[in-house]
């Protein structure tokens, strides 16, 4: 491997050999269960390189990615104090994965708990960044499910609150943070392997499962559209990826082919993105065909000044079993890293982070300006129809 450290790669840095001594279900995204780990499989547990323990919360059940959120943060070593919901069969499946839990009897009753430093929620997308910033001027830190915020006015709203109360509104952009091969590839990046990375492509499809869908899901003013949903990910990769710290939308373009049941939904959208790190493509859409074992061939490519990645995050078709594929071409010739056990730093850091008032595990401008990004592109696109 050399010059590149495959150890880094297998450990996150400073974090040697843990990856090989972890059961797989620390490892927060598999082929099989796509975004969220299963309600019945074991939960997490605090790493050995936890430096801290936190109490906190969990508010908003209503997307399955709460289980990956709430185990990332007790892999840190985060302690789930309470939780809060109303919907018996939310509270009936959360309990079931993490025992029983403290129930709160509503949202202020966590907010107005001084021992509580962390509140996860993943409520109605359209109801994420109100909560974030109850969160922040109760005197907490927050981390969101994606999307974290649904239109510009909360952009505007969070960041006030930011500037106002000093504290942390973090967003789950799990397709980099718990994807094993993301986060190597972050480390081959960092490592110099591909030079400079001048472009990112991300390809996102994505099942729909129409039947199991809520109704929020079908209204784009619930769940932001398309690229404010989904694509959310893929700005996340290009400001990351690129290191870009300013950017802007060059196009974007969205189209509901085949749901005119639901003209609020989108089921296909695309966007181009400059930064003064470089160039990005993102393609998202609910076209995953049944014969796919998976949820969707998520695939990113790092185009970079001497060489060039590509990931195959979830399925290999027609290729090596499960997900977490990794292809590398440099100058001296051409290799395949298998990911699978890369270990996943964001919980450790992410609790480190809240302790120690850093920003190891999500820079907050670029978490931000991932948000603006794909807003922006939201609020601007063309509509495109058959």
């Amino acid at each position: 491997m050399d010059p590149i450290d495959r150890r880094l790669i297998l450990t996150g840095a400073g974090i040697a050999g843990l990856a090989s001594t972890l059961g797989s279900e620390l490892f927060a995204q598999t082929a099989a269960q796509g975004n969220a780990v299963t309600t019945e499989a074991a939960p997490a547990v605090a790493v050995p390189q936890a430096k801290y323990r936190i109490p906190f919360a969990v508010v908003g059940l209503d997307h399955a990615h709460i289980y990956s959120m709430t185990d990332a943060v007790i892999r840190g070593g985060g302690q789930l104090a309470a939780f809060h919901a109303t919907d018996a069969a939310q509270i009936a499946t959360f309990r079931k994965r993490y025992g029983e839990v403290k129930l709160a009897r509503s949202e202020a009753e966590i907010l107005e708990d001084k021992s509580i430093k962390l509140v996860a929620g993943a409520p109605i997308p359209d109801l994420r960044a109100p909560l974030g910033i109850r969160v922040m001027q109760a005197g907490k830190d927050y981390l969101s499910d994606k999307p974290a915020i649904t239109t510009l006015e909360q952009l505007a709203d969070v960041r006030r609150a930011i500037k106002a109360t000093g504290r942390k509104f973090a967003i789950m952009y799990s397709e980099r943070l718990e994807v094993p091969a993301a986060v190597a590839a972050g480390q081959l990046v960092d490592q110099g392997a591909i030079g400079k990375v001048v472009q990112t492509i991300n390809i996102a499809p994505h099942r729909v499962s129409a039947p199991t869908r809520p109704a929020w899901f079908w209204d784009k003013k619930r769940y932001g559209g398309i690229l404010t949903d989904i694509g959310s990910h893929q700005a996340d990769q290009f400001v990351y990826f690129t290191r870009s710290t300013e950017a802007h939308v060059v196009g974007s373009q969205t189209a509901n082919f085949t749901y005119s049941q639901h003209p609020n939904f989108e089921d296909f959208g695309d966007m181009m993105l400059s930064g003064n790190g470089g160039a990005g493509y993102v393609r998202v859409d609910w076209f995953t065909p049944d014969g796919l074992p998976t949820w969707g061939d998520g695939r990113l490519f790092l185009l970079g000044t001497g060489g060039y990645i590509e990931l195959r995050k979830y399925v290999d078709i027609a290729g090596r079993p499960g997900g977490n594929h990794l292809f590398l071409c440099d100058r001296k010739g051409m290799r395949y890293i298998d990911c699978a056990k890369t270990f996943l730093p964001f919980g450790p850091q992410f609790v480190t982070d809240i302790v120690e008032r850093t920003s190891l595990a999500q820079d907050q401008h670029g978490a931000l300006l991932a948000a603006e990004l794909v807003l922006t592109a939201q609020k601007n696109a063309t509509r495109v129809t058959a």
